[in-house]
């Protein structure tokens, strides 16, 4: 594993050193300076296009993860809705059982019947 480390680098050395102009004795500070700065500019250029390129992408990326975020919030709301009507559904027959388990045998329409009659001469 550190051999392989090892020799992926000093292939990668190599490859390095055998693309950079090896500066001849005739060259002027000048024409270094030029070259140096010619590389600067396009190695700019290079960052600026894929620092473009990562943030579109991060954009979208965003805009994905915005529209996920909206469906679910959706779906979750949705959700609670159902289950606060299922709630309530079942607290009113829980109150309907209770109310028959105090009052047995008499219902809503009887206690109407039944004090209108008490109520008669």
């Amino acid at each position: 594993m550190i051999i392989t480390r090892l020799l992926g680098g000093l292939c990668a050395l190599s490859l390095a050193s055998g693309s950079m102009p090896v500066q001849a004795a005739d060259d002027s500070p000048s024409d270094i300076k030029a070259k140096v700065a010619a590389d600067a500019k396009a190695f700019a250029e290079a960052v600026k296009r894929d620092s473009k390129v990562v943030a579109k992408t991060a954009q979208e990326g965003s805009q994905q993860v915005a529209q996920s975020a909206k469906e679910i919030a959706h779906d979750v709301a949705a959700a609670s809705k159902q289950g606060a009507q299922e709630i309530a559904a079942a607290a009113k027959r829980g109150a309907a059982k209770a109310k028959t388990v105090v009052k047995p045998g008499k219902t809503d329409a009887g206690d109407k019947a039944e004090g209108d009659s008490a109520h008669k001469p």
